[in-house]
């Protein structure tokens, strides 16, 4: 719509198609909202349960967000901790 000039009013085919696209923008994002919401609570059921087994689902947590980040990242802000902890003492 950014192509229309400010001063022409849209037709009434334009208007209805721009209410149409909106709507179907508007449902999809509904859709993906509760699929979204879906599994959001399936992975809560998987915590769940690991924890159940007996997993830390706090250490979950952490491997999932270390596989997220590339090697060359990964490696980077180990070192960091490595030499932070080195710095207070908690290495040996």
């Amino acid at each position: 719509m950014s192509d229309i000039p400010n001063d022409q009013p849209l037709s009434d085919a334009a208007a209805g198609f721009a209410k149409e696209q909106l709507k179907s923008f508007i449902e999809r994002i509904e859709r993906l909202e509760e699929e979204k919401k879906t599994i959001a609570e399936d992975i809560k059921d998987v915590f769940a349960e690991a924890k159940g087994t007996g997993f830390d689902v706090k250490a979950l947590r952490e491997i999932l967000k270390i596989r997220k980040q590339d090697a060359d990242q990964r490696a980077e802000h180990e070192a960091i901790v490595d030499l932070y902890m080195q710095a207070l003492g908690m290495l040996s």
